[in-house]
C-alpha cells in the first residue's frame, strides 16, 4: 500500500483541535482532510480511496460512538481511532467492542495515534485488497453455466467424478468436462486453490442430492 495516496479524515467540532491534528498528520506525509461534522464526512469522503476516520466522542447532532454503529449498519467499513477528552471506561470498551482501531483520551501522545493510523490504513488495505479479491471470484463464478455452478460445492467437497456424476444425473465422461471447465473457467489450477476460492466467496462444499 502507498500511503501517500492515502486520506486520513478528522470530524471534530473544535477547529483548533482540527489544526493540530491536521499538522500533525501531514507532517508525516499523510493526507488529511477534516471536517466538523458526521454529515459533512458522509458528503464529501472519497469511497475509492484506502483511508482511516479519526473521530471525535462529543459531535454536534450524532455523537461518535452512534455514528460509528450507524457506518457499521451502512457497510461502511472504514477503520475508526477515536480521540476524546471526556472519555470514561464504559465508551472505550463500547468503542472497541463495536471495531474501533484505538480509543484515545486527550491529552494523548502524538506517536500514539500515528502509530493507530498507519495500523488503520494498512487494515483498510487489507480489507479493499480482500473485498477485489471476492469481486473478481465472483465474475468468475457468474460465466459458469448452471451446471457448473451446481458441481462447485461438489468438487471442493472432494468427490470423485464418478460420484460427482451420480449426484447431478449425468455420466462419467460429462462431469469430467464440467469439472475440466469450471476449473479453467475460474482460474484454479488446482483442487486445492479452488477450495480457497469457493471459501472466498462463502461457498462450501457439498449440496446436490
Amino acid at each position: 500500500m502507498s500511503e501517500s495516496k492515502s486520506i486520513v479524515y478528522v470530524i471534530d467540532d473544535d477547529a483548533a483541535v482540527r489544526a493540530a491534528l491536521t499538522s500533525l498528520i501531514r507532517s508525516v506525509g499523510l493526507r488529511a482532510e477534516v471536517f466538523g461534522s458526521a454529515k459533512e464526512f458522509l458528503d464529501k469522503r472519497d469511497v475509492d480511496r484506502t483511508s482511516c476516520l479519526v473521530l471525535d466522542v462529543r459531535l454536534p447532532g450524532t455523537s461518535g460512538l452512534d455514528f460509528q454503529r450507524e457506518l457499521a449498519e451502512a457497510n461502511i467499513g472504514i477503520p475508526i481511532i477515536f480521540v476524546t477528552a471526556h472519555g470514561d471506561v464504559a465508551m472505550s470498551v463500547r468503542a472497541m467492542k463495536a471495531g474501533a482501531m484505538e480509543f484515545l483520551t486527550k491529552p494523548f501522545r502524538d506517536q500514539d495515534l500515528l502509530d493507530a493510523i498507519h495500523s488503520a490504513l494498512q487494515r483498510d488495505a487489507l480489507r479493499r485488497e480482500q473485498e477485489a479479491e471476492v469481486a473478481d471470484l465472483q465474475e468468475r463464478f457468474a460465466r459458469l453455466t448452471p451446471r457448473e455452478r451446481e458441481i462447485l460445492p461438489l468438487v471442493v467437497a472432494g468427490l470423485p467424478n464418478k460420484q460427482v456424476a451420480a449426484e447431478i444425473g449425468a455420466s462419467e465422461a460429462a462431469a469430467k468436462v464440467h469439472r475440466s471447465q469450471l476449473m479453467r473457467k475460474m482460474g484454479a489450477e488446482s483442487l486445492p486453490e479452488l477450495v480457497r476460492m469457493a471459501q472466498k466467496m462463502g461457498i462450501g462444499g457439498r449440496k446436490a442430492s
